[in-house]
């Protein structure tokens, strides 16, 4: 019998609703299917008894309260996942159980083989023998960024209403859209949400801890070319295609994600479209230094100025937005919360693993809030793809490791 009895069951049918957001999109949320979710997670809210439940029109989060049952004032603690998936099919999300995995066989995930798991290109498999593993049936991501994170936090929130006799102090919850799309915190209500920290549930492997991440920016890139037949082209056509290869060319080739890792930075380029007419590119910029982010936007920069000096002004134009910072400027100050997590993981025999987020989470923006958020694992490995996994065990992990937070919460204040 499972540990937590609903847990897998909500999990199951979490990730088989399909909430992929939308970059292109101009409402929040970006995709009417996460209102829909939404809605329905406010109904899974109240049916477990939870209090002031509500949708806020103005940012797409669905918020609630488990009140204090206790006397004396602790500080408020709050648990926040997003509900959206990634830019990858999912729809009809089919999950597969393996159970009692052995660490070594490859795990077909279509009838056919095409798409398999196999532990000599994911070693990370080699971390579950023995335990149930959710995987994908190959043909859409598994979801379980981050709905692991609201069935966890669900099924924490669902144990503490049925177990009253465990005190806690209120705490509060928070499913947001848009996370994927680095918009969905953009809106965050800090001021309605008044908890004095959080976390957002919303790791990856177990023990996952993190409170330090990249500082990010996107960067578009515009290029206007001049097309002309290309029997008189010579000298006088400008191909904007060629133009965004020498723009891409000229950037540091070895500071891209597939040849960087720990505390280096990259830019990466996500997606190349147009015409020798013109073109558009669309680039990420990230960096763990403030002062770095700044000098690779001015490198950028200085790219787009070279091009414009040999095509023509105005050719190749580079705009540049920053997205977010790294919470370590703000959670450096707010180290017991840290700690309170790290010392709930080793009383539940986890080894916590402390560790930069080579990404950006929505503790990111809500820490500069005012709200300190560090991120905590749910388990989701391989996200993003087909060959996404989460095992059932680590989900327990996780739900164990919110309580025991609660149990250190109240003790020490």
């Amino acid at each position: 019998m499972a540990k937590y009895e609903k847990l897998i069951p909500r999990f199951l049918e979490y990730v088989t609703t399909e909430t992929r957001s939308d970059e292109n999109a101009t409402t929040s949320p970006s995709t009417q299917t996460q209102v829909v979710f939404l809605h329905k997670l406010m109904d899974d809210l109240k049916e477990i008894g939870l209090s002031d439940v509500k949708y806020n029109e103005s940012n797409g989060y669905v918020t609630a309260l488990l009140p204090s049952n206790i006397d004396k004032k602790v500080p408020t603690m709050g648990f926040l996942s997003h509900v959206d998936t990634a830019d990858f099919n999912a729809k009809g999300v089919n999950p597969q159980i393996v159970e009692n995995y052995d660490g070594e066989s490859i795990i077909k995930l279509d009838d056919a083989g095409k798409f398999v798991l196999d532990p000599k290109e994911f070693p990370n498999m080699k971390n579950y023998k023995g335990q149930t593993l959710i995987t994908t049936d190959g043909s859409t991501l598994l979801g379980s960024d981050d709905k692991s994170g609201v069935a966890e936090i669900m099924t924490a929130m669902d144990f503490l209403v049925q177990h009253p006799e465990i005190k806690h102090g209120d705490i509060k919850i928070g499913f947001g859209p848009d996370e994927e799309i680095g918009t969905g915190a953009d809106h965050f209500d800090a001021k309605d949400f008044a908890t004095d920290f959080a976390y957002t549930m919303d790791g990856g492997p177990i023990g996952q801890l993190e409170y330090e991440t990249f500082n990010a920016a996107a960067m578009k890139v515009d290029i206007q070319g001049k097309n002309v037949h290309p029997s008189e082209a010579k000298d006088i056509m400008i191909n904007a295609l060629q133009v965004a290869v020498d723009f891409q060319n000229a950037l540091p080739s070895d500071e891209v994600p597939e040849k960087t890792d720990g505390r280096q930075g990259f830019y990466h380029l996500l997606s190349l479209e147009g015409t020798v007419d013109e073109a558009h590119m669309a680039y990420i910029i990230r960096d763990f230094e403030r002062d770095g982010l700044e000098e690779r936007k001015v490198f950028a920069a200085k790219v787009a100025d070279q091009m414009n000096a040999k095509y023509g002004e105005g050719r190749v134009v580079a705009t540049i937005k920053d997205q977010y910072y790294n919470m370590a400027e703000v959670l450096k100050d707010h180290m017991d919360v840290v700690d309170l997590a790290k010392d709930a993981m080793e009383a539940v025999d986890i080894k916590p693993l402390i560790e930069p987020v080579r990404g950006g989470t929505d503790g990111s923006k809500i820490s500069f809030m005012g709200i300190p958020t560090p991120n905590i694992f749910a388990g989701a490995e391989n996200m993003h793809g087909r060959y996404e996994f989460v095992s059932i065990e680590t989900m327990e992990k996780a739900v164990d490791t919110m309580l025991k937070m609660n149990d250190l919460n109240v003790e020490r204040n």
